[in-house]
């Protein structure tokens, strides 16, 4: 009991504000923690990462038109999001693989998502059960759904996540297949996931050199199974790199309709960039849509998913909610999307390294920086409630608005 407590206090000094300040601060702890390859698979993008650069960049494009000398005793950040409210308008974002980030992975980011009064997504591409993963969160849990394993494992995952409580189904439509994430292949992401010992041996040095995250894999078992795509007769499907877990599980629109019909709650369509795509996502019967380039990890040279937004919002007009994803790392990127439409955004990058640097503790602090930006960028903007925010308190570029 002793150690555990010398360990938390150990954690929680690191973790104090006058140490961790923002987001960087977390990403900067992360790429010390863990190795290169599981560093690059979580930070890098497509290609030539242009457009994970500009997801990023395009928010200093948005200036803020601030009201002064408001009183604000107070700053309401509730907002209600598929029916349920959460306390601030940030969601954790599905991100793949966060076993091989922390041993706690998936549990322990739902775990601090709702202790913090918000959701988690909660990816096909994960390593804990999703039973496990409901358990641990007291906030909602939507379940993000890819075809991997076929039709016949994604009816069986729906049914479990249905009975688990999760309340809301994601459904991915921008991975035909996956990006060309150039860092993963130099750095060794389908070696370290694949079970050829020769494969790992140029790679084994960037794992020596993080002799704590190690003993702390090995100690997890290793790699784990895919546990929530049970193949018949075969149990967990082995988790694989992502190139070959995601190529034959295309979702097309066709797709939903099926779905919908072994899923009962809100669907919500994410990877959405178009005002075409907005409409059928609507025709479809979607509850929500994200606009997302899915963090600049597959085609590169798409629009960044903020400049997306305001066409999308216009071409939805209300009728069903609008999220957005992508290039989220301070609490002013949240009230800008806000100002520009958005219900509430997810939140992925920016957790996940929390995550890889300190487990719970540092996905905790994470959502904790953005709730104090939030909090603070609205006094700022004298505003007192989230749901006051609109276009008045920005300025942003007209282009954005027009279809092209």
């Amino acid at each position: 009991m002793l150690i555990v407590s010398v360990v938390l206090l150990t954690q929680m000094k690191k973790l104090s504000p006058s140490r961790v300040v923002n987001i960087a601060d977390l990403r900067s702890m992360a790429e010390r923690r863990v190795p290169k390859s599981v560093f690059d698979y979580l930070d890098g993008g497509a290609e030539g990462e242009v457009t994970l650069r500009e997801n990023c960049r395009a928010f200093e494009d948005i200036t803020f038109r601030p009201r002064h000398a408001v009183k604000v005793n107070e700053c309401d950040l509730r907002t209600t999001v598929l029916g349920t409210e959460i306390s601030f308008p940030a969601i954790l974002a599905p991100v793949g693989y966060s076993r091989l980030m922390h041993p706690d992975g998936e549990v322990a980011a739902a775990r601090a998502a709702g202790e913090a009064g918000t959701g988690y997504i909660l990816s096909t591409i994960s390593g804990h059960r999703l039973e496990n993963v409901k358990a641990a969160t007291k906030g909602p849990a939507w379940y993000q759904l890819y075809l991997v394993g076929g039709r016949e494992a994604a009816e069986a995952a729906m049914e479990r996540a249905r009975k688990a409580g999760f309340s809301a189904l994601v459904i991915t439509v921008d991975t035909p297949v996956a990006g060309m994430r150039e860092r993963d292949f130099r750095n060794g992401t389908a070696e370290l996931l694949t079970g050829n010992v020769f494969a790992k041996i140029p790679f084994l040095p960037q794992v020596l050199a993080t002799p704590r995250w190690l003993v702390s894999f090995l100690l997890d078992g290793g790699v784990p199974k895919l546990e929530n795509v049970i193949l018949p007769g075969q149990g967990g499907m082995p988790m694989t790199d992502v190139g070959t877990a995601l190529r034959k599980s295309v979702v097309a629109w066709d797709d939903i309709r099926w779905i919908r019909e072994s899923w009962s709650g809100p669907i919500v369509v994410k990877g959405i960039l178009t005002a075409d795509d907005a409409r059928r996502a609507v025709d479809a019967g979607a509850a929500a849509i994200s606009v997302s380039n899915h963090g600049g990890r597959q085609l590169d040279c798409v629009p960044a998913a903020i400049a997306a937004l305001p066409e999308i919002v216009a071409t939805v007009n209300g009728q069903i909610e609008v999220l957005m994803d992508g290039g989220i790392r301070r609490g002013a990127d949240i009230v800008k999307a806000l100002c520009l439409g958005a219900r509430a955004v997810l939140c992925g990058r920016a957790y996940a390294y929390g995550l890889a640097a300190a487990g719970q503790a540092g996905v905790a602090r994470a959502l904790e920086i953005l709730r104090e930006d939030v909090d603070r960028t609205m006094r700022l903007l004298g505003c007192s409630s989230v749901r006051e925010l609109n276009e008045s308190y920005v300025r942003f570029p007209s282009a954005w608005k027009t279809p092209g």
